[in-house]
């Protein structure tokens, strides 16, 4: 494996087990879950760089606009739950309550 490749698996990884593990508040899973599509963007671009094929080159951003998308999503969720029920932490939330 090389370095890069290395880097950016513990990046994701890193992000995973953040999300996983610390999952308190919902901004800090939304920043999990960036942290995640950011080191899947950056080592997709880097694929596509090696592979020198044209056919590939959308894909980048066509996976960083779906990532912009993600995130407006949970922000508009952190804006609604935390007016909804003071709070952003993931343990006040009741799904059986709605």
């Amino acid at each position: 494996m090389t370095p890069v490749h290395f880097a950016f698996s513990t990046t994701f990884i890193l992000g995973l087990m953040g999300l996983t593990f610390h999952r308190n508040h919902l901004l800090s899973a939304l920043l999990c879950l960036e942290g995640m599509m950011l080191s899947l963007y950056v080592a997709l671009s880097l694929w596509t760089l090696q592979l020198n094929s044209i056919s590939f080159s959308p894909t980048p951003m066509l996976m960083l606009a779906f990532s912009a998308c993600e995130a407006s999503a949970g922000l508009a969720l952190l804006v609604a739950t935390s007016r909804t029920h003071g709070t952003d932490r993931l343990q006040a939330l009741n799904i059986l309550q709605c």
